[in-house]
């Protein structure tokens, strides 16, 4: 089953991430500091046991195959 709250991170910050690199703010905006709470949380997340990290599928190989 997918990580559903570690995907909402992980996008919003690439979001926040994407606008600060447009717009050139810098580190004191709302928008820096809330990047920085995003780490914080994604951390937290990824450290708690049975926590699964978010993102791409496993590759074919890695797979289990049926049977």
């Amino acid at each position: 089953m997918a990580d559903l709250y570690a995907k909402k991170l992980e996008s919003e910050r690439k979001t926040l991430w994407a606008t600060c690199r447009l717009k050139g703010l810098p580190v004191g905006t709302p928008e820096r500091q809330r990047i920085a709470e995003l780490d914080q949380l994604i951390a937290e997340h990824k450290a708690r046991p049975g926590a699964k990290p978010a993102g791409k599928p496993a590759p074919k190989a890695d797979r289990k195959t049926p049977g």
